[in-house]
């Protein structure tokens, strides 16, 4: 990243979400993704209006210039939250137990081709710190499929700190995916 980057917090989805589902259905075509019912533009939707209808969701965007790099957005989880129910095998209740400050739940990352760096270092790391550098939260959960780009990309997470906890799916048409821990949050 250069010193021509500018981060852009946001609590508002309706500013971002067009740039959002551009940057979605760009970066997940490159991938081959789009074929996918799980990753088509009106589901990915669905999933961004239901997480940035939740108290304290907050999304970062990065741009060069005007252009756009990527974004990351994240909600801190609630003593409602369904976000441990999809375990394959349930985690202890204390690990589990969320009031709303406990941890925060990163939904979505994702940086356009140009900006990727290599071995985790780079524009996608920059903005993980970005959204993390001003939140209160304790600890940090991901979800990632780890099948996807030969297990590269759940290493790179593990290189930010992030160990796996678990497995699940949320979604009846979603992936498998490891659920990842970093704790502390900094």
């Amino acid at each position: 990243m250069n010193g021509t980057t500018t981060y852009h917090r946001t609590s508002d989805v309706e500013p971002v979400a067009d740039l959002i589902v551009d940057i979605h259905v760009e970066v997940r075509g490159e991938f081959g993704l789009m074929d996918d019912p799980f990753y088509a533009p009106d589901r990915y939707c669905e999933r961004l209006e239901g997480y940035a209808a939740r108290p304290g969701w907050e999304a970062v965007v990065a741009y060069a210039g005007d252009e756009p790099i990527g974004y990351v957005f994240a909600v801190p989880l609630d003593a409602d939250t369904k976000w441990w129910s999809s375990e394959k095998e349930p985690l202890p209740a204390e690990y589990t137990a969320e009031d709303g400050v406990r941890t925060l739940a990163l939904n979505e990352i994702l940086v356009r081709k140009q900006w990727r760096g290599s071995r985790g270092k780079g524009a996608a790391q920059a903005l993980h710190e970005a959204l993390l550098s001003e939140r209160q939260e304790k600890r940090v959960t991901l979800l990632v499929n780890p099948l996807r780009s030969g297990g590269r990309l759940k290493a790179v997470y593990e290189l930010w700190g992030y160990k796996q906890v678990g497995c699940q799916q949320p979604f009846a048409d979603s992936p498998v995916f490891a659920s990842m821990m970093r704790d502390p949050l900094r």
